[in-house]
């Protein structure tokens, strides 16, 4: 096989309490690559379609991924890599992290699969590294291993695949403005109150004893964030209102999906997830500003070949 055609997942990192560590993969919106194995070695981005982004390997985020990869082969092959980039940068459902993930993904499976899915995370985490000034797992890893995830250690990398209730839902509303991961995290404390830090401990454990049990009240319950979203809400319009009445409207809970200005809803069954989309259009209906929503499963494989 010298050529393979992929879908990449958006993704929603964080989970409201989970800053860094937790993260799902989406099935209704994603990257799609082509990744083909040339004669010449190296990494060469050929074309970029749907954003203005560089052809310059070491400015793409997929180039620097694969790079990394290739760093630790002696592979004889160089790659080609074409980008139909379906989600925005900066839009916080893990534009970046689909690139770099789906670039290192293809090329083990071009390579006949040398690395374990861990290793292609660490690769992936370079092209976040680029992107953000962080080399961060919470996106890259659900989009490689799919469904549910959580970053348990960074060092040493240490990812746990968390299972995912069968009637879940995401809704995910993205309004037409930029927020740069690298902006939200510069408004971030360094020092956060204990009795805060208690707080997002308890939800942690309740979101992953609510995940394994399918205890959808549970999960909703620990779909609070006292220490990232009171700071990062400040940059997205009318995000309060956005949550009232997703809640109102049915939601289990509601965050900002990774840096935002994504905002995203977690639901049980898809009526509830299409009836909260209602819900959230009316509000940015009244904000004006234009916004995409997206309505998905769980995607429990991560990256699949197209």
């Amino acid at each position: 096989m010298n050529e393979i055609k992929i879908f990449s997942p958006a993704t929603i990192a964080n989970v409201s309490c989970g800053f860094d560590v937790l993260g799902l993969a989406l099935d209704t919106v994603g990257d799609e690559m082509i990744i083909r194995k040339v004669k010449q070695k190296g990494v060469r981005i050929t074309k970029i379609i749907g954003q203005d982004l560089p052809l310059e390997t070491h400015k793409n985020v997929a180039g620097v991924a694969a790079l990394a990869f290739l760093a630790k082969t002696d592979s004889e092959f160089g790659f080609e890599i074409e980008i139909d980039k379906q989600i925005k940068p900066g839009s916080g459902i893990g534009s970046s992290a689909a690139s770099s993930a789906g670039a290192v993904w293809a090329i083990n499976e071009l390579l006949e699969k040398p690395f374990k899915t861990i290793d292609l995370v660490r690769f992936a985490m370079e092209g976040e590294r680029l992107a953000t000034g962080v080399a961060h797992a919470d996106n890259v890893a659900p989009a490689l291993f799919g469904g549910f995830t959580l970053v348990r250690s960074y060092e040493p990398l240490d990812i746990v695949s968390i299972h995912t209730p069968r009637e879940l839902f995401a809704t995910v509303i993205h309004p037409h403005i930029e927020i740069k991961t690298s902006d939200a995290r510069n408004i971030l404390k360094t020092k956060v109150p204990l009795k805060d830090a208690i707080k997002q401990w308890g939800n942690v454990g309740g979101l992953i004893s609510g995940l394994y049990t399918e205890d959808y009240d549970l999960i909703g319950r620990s779909l609070e964030d006292y220490i990232i979203e009171p700071i990062r809400s400040i940059l997205i319009p009318a995000f309060d209102a956005v949550k009232k009445q997703s809640l109102k409207a049915g939601a289990l809970g509601c965050g900002i999906s990774g840096s935002g200005p994504s905002i995203f809803a977690l639901c049980k069954g898809e009526e509830s997830a299409l009836n909260v989309a209602e819900a959230m259009k009316l509000v940015y209906n009244k904000v004006g500003v234009d916004y995409d929503i997206h309505v998905s499963k769980v995607n429990k494989k991560g990256i699949k070949i197209l």
